[in-house]
């Protein structure tokens, strides 16, 4: 390996991609973590008197917008670049904030979901393609430690967008409008910190495009082509590189559907359940969140050092005992104890698994692969509360978390076959 590709395998926290995109992160989590968990849910129904089906069908939107377009957002990233994929969504984050501030309607304000999503959905796709491209080569490239750092930088944003729109919700008559505000502020200085973005990453400078499409055989001109032959290009380039085992493509569904099964319920099983108050149920939150997020970094160094496997093997199968045992648990310091116990085991998943999949990312069309596999992952968390709704109303309060623990179990299964098989295709080849 010569020198330039050695330095390249080391990504800098604090390089200015990092730092930029750990700011975007932040306050993009912030926006949709404070709207979707705090502010919208009461305003659209206690002030502009919506039914809960209304609200429920408006975060669909969001997260569908945000689904559908990661592929073709990751597709056009590989054509005009970070920067100008990035602002051109973040305005849209923009432009539906505003909309939702002045919406008296459901059809308004589910369109304004809607932007939302889509303005969100370049974010992972733009942020996993450029920590590959730091990284260097996909197979030795050190990537957990960015990944780390970026998945906390998420974590940070979600968690602490609700507590700061509560407490501006608490303080007066015009709470709704001044925490509305806020979060256009918060937008608006996403879209400039997009601005500071590279075009690309790769230093050789010539288009991603024009460089994957030389490996296709004879030297490919820079000369316009219609966006249907050169999406059909583009889908001939990931069926030849894209050579990964196809068990990874139930996995990927799996590991966000583990999630979407907790997510709609945990709250009402610490109410009904657990018997807890609002401050005990943001120390819960806090042991295992914050935990999660203390511990991102140090783990993903460690990643980056040891390995994904390790850290994945422990990770899922640590989530599975401790999820079984908060679906059993009504006495409050076990909860505790589980919760946290639950926090370590992502701590310990995420960075791993995403520089598990980093290392399944071809050099070309990185872009557009990272979109299909988050695509994939996000699938499952638009699956994961429908299913878990129904495991609550009619099977019992703790089986959406049996359900989860058992996914855990399934995705150890299928984590332990892929590296078997990869280790295998490593030596007859």
């Amino acid at each position: 390996m010569s020198t330039k590709a050695a330095q390249r395998t080391h990504i800098s926290l604090t390089s200015p991609f990092i730092m930029e995109m750990w700011v975007i992160i932040f306050l993009v989590e912030f926006v949709k973590g404070s709207l979707l968990v705090a502010l919208l849910p009461v305003y659209m129904e206690n002030i502009l008197g919506l039914s809960v089906t209304v609200v429920g069908f408006a975060f669909a939107l969001q997260y569908l917008g945000d689904n559908l377009f990661r592929s073709p957002s990751g597709w056009v990233m590989e054509r005009i670049g970070f920067r100008w994929t990035m602002t051109s969504a973040l305005l849209l984050i923009l432009v539906a904030v505003g909309m939702i501030i002045y919406a008296k309607t459901a059809i308004t304000l589910s369109i304004a979901c809607l932007i939302l999503g889509i303005g969100t959905s370049p974010l992972w796709p733009c942020v996993m393609t450029g920590i590959t491209e730091l990284a260097g080569s996909t197979k030795s490239g050190s990537s957990g430690a960015a990944m780390g750092a970026v998945e906390m930088a998420s974590l940070a944003g979600t968690g602490i967008g609700p507590i700061v729109v509560n407490f501006l919700m608490d303080q007066g008559g015009q709470s709704y409008r001044v925490a509305f505000l806020v979060l256009l502020g918060c937008a608006a200085v996403v879209v400039v910190v997009a601005l500071f973005l590279p075009k690309r990453i790769s230093s050789s400078g010539t288009h991603a495009v024009v460089r994957d499409m030389q490996g296709l055989g004879g030297v490919v001109e820079r000369k316009k082509i219609s966006p249907l032959e050169s999406i059909k290009r583009t889908l001939h380039q990931v069926r030849t590189t894209l050579k990964v085992s196809r068990i990874l493509y139930p996995a990927l569904f799996l590991q966000a559907f583990a999630i979407g099964l907790m997510t709609p319920v945990v709250t009402l099983f610490a109410r009904t359940e657990l018997h807890v108050s609002p401050n005990q149920f943001s120390l819960l939150l806090i042991a295992g969140g914050g935990i999660t997020v203390l511990a991102l970094i140090p783990a993903g160094k460690l990643v980056d050092r040891i390995g994904t496997t390790v850290f994945l093997n422990i990770g899922f199968l640590l989530a599975a005992f401790s999820l079984a045992l908060f679906s059993q648990v009504r006495w409050l310091p076990l909860a505790f104890i589980a919760v946290a116990l639950v926090g370590i085991s992502y701590a310990l998943i995420l960075p791993a698994w995403n520089a598990f999949l980093a290392k399944q990312v071809p050099k070309g069309e990185r872009g557009t692969v990272w979109g299909i596999f988050l695509t994939l992952q996000g699938s499952g968390m638009v699956a994961g509360p429908v299913i878990s709704g129904r495991l609550w109303d009619h099977v019992g309060h703790g089986v959406p978390f049996l359900m989860s623990a058992i996914v855990m179990l399934i995705l150890f299964g299928l984590h332990l076959l892929i590296v078997h098989r990869t280790k295998l295709k490593f030596k007859t080849s």
